[in-house]
């Protein structure tokens, strides 16, 4: 199929919109604990969709009914929830234990500032000063068990099972943003906004997931549901764009930042459709946005569980790159956001059932 370039009204990304990102980013919102994410959902797309439902595991599922009688059933999928903690131990005195929820390693905790639960109570992870540590000592690893959140004088409002986060406040800097949770509020910000300009020629259907951090649960469920005829996934995947001491740049991601969105060919859950892969190319090509290609190997986006659902969903992830996820903070560009928001909007609007017509 050939994309032939009209006049297309891009969507533009303003102070409207890095303030919804903002609001997003500084939600506390760990994997099973998606609510405080979830009522800026609501809020943001109900006055948009055509139906909005809560599904018993949490996703909101939104749908845009196009104009035609046989439309395309397009499922756009970006998931809520964030890597955390949950609290599991009360040692009293406003001291807990906790354990790890999604890909958190106990090596990115000590001395960190956290909000705990939606109430955001201001806690730290504790660590040992270093001119009162033993010389051995400092060569020891950082084990979770060695590691406690303290919160002080609000220990009554603690519960066993409550989330924590890391207390990053949002901001610009420049042409970038920094903020937690990039992965993947970017992607809800982004599927929010081509809600509010779904086009006419597809039925697009909305699925903003939960728990995809620890196994795409949530995505899972979405899929069945919708059973759509195509499915994208909006998400954010780690830009491996800095030099290292053992010279091992670029061996395992080679996204960048500065070089648009990245366009997954395959990872270790997924081998994206190649028809969707191509029809993303050659409409990036065709109106001159900026793309990248997305190293085939690790990682995963909510695609692995929702490609496999039913028959078979053709699916493609397209992600925002970003330095540091996983992290207390993690930075990527303004421009990367605004062509990926260009890429997937554009290529919504020109989606027709002769993309899927050819042979995989």
């Amino acid at each position: 199929m050939t994309i032939m370039a009209d006049e297309h009204d891009f969507p533009q990304i303003g102070d409207e919109q890095i303030k919804l990102l903002e609001c997003l980013s500084n939600a506390c919102a760990v994997s099973g604990d998606e609510g405080e994410v979830r009522r800026i959902v609501l809020n943001e797309v109900r006055p948009h969709a055509d139906e909005v439902k809560v599904d018993a595991l949490g996703n909101v599922l939104a749908t845009k009914r196009g104009s035609g009688e046989h439309s395309l059933r397009v499922m756009l999928a970006a998931h809520m929830d964030e890597v955390g903690l949950m609290i599991t131990s009360d040692e009293g005195e406003g001291i807990y234990r906790f354990d790890t929820v999604g890909g958190l390693a106990a090596t990115d905790l000590p001395g960190k500032v956290m909000w705990v639960s939606t109430e955001h109570i201001p806690a730290v992870i504790g660590i040992k000063p270093f001119h009162i540590t033993e010389p051995d000592e400092r060569k020891k690893p950082f084990t979770l068990d060695s590691l406690r959140l303290d919160v002080g004088p609000a220990t009554g409002k603690i519960k066993l099972g409550d989330r924590a986060t890391f207390a990053t406040s949002f901001t610009q800097i420049g042409p970038s943003l920094r903020g937690k949770a990039l992965d993947n509020r970017l992607g809800v910000a982004t599927l929010i906004e081509l809600i509010k300009r779904a086009p006419p020629n597809i039925d697009l259907l909305a699925a903003f997931t939960v728990q995809e951090e620890i196994g795409l649960r949530g995505a899972r469920v979405a899929a069945f549901v919708f059973d759509p005829d195509v499915a994208i996934i909006l998400d954010s995947t780690p830009a491996y764009d800095l030099p290292v001491w053992d010279a091992d740049e670029n061996v395992r991601y080679n996204t960048r930042l500065d070089a648009g969105p990245a366009i997954y060919v395959g990872d270790s859950s997924t081998l994206s459709d190649p028809r969707l892969v191509r029809f993303l190319i050659e409409t990036a090509e065709e109106y001159k946005i900026p793309y990248q290609i997305r190293q085939p190997g690790g990682g995963g986006t909510d695609a692995g569980a929702i490609h496999k659902q039913r028959e078979g969903i053709p699916s493609v992830s397209v992600s925002v790159p970003g330095r540091y996820n996983h992290s207390p903070a993690s930075i990527v560009r303004l421009s990367d956001w605004q062509h990926t928001l260009n890429l997937v909007e554009t290529a919504l609007s020109h989606l027709t059932p002769e993309v899927l017509a050819g042979d995989r």
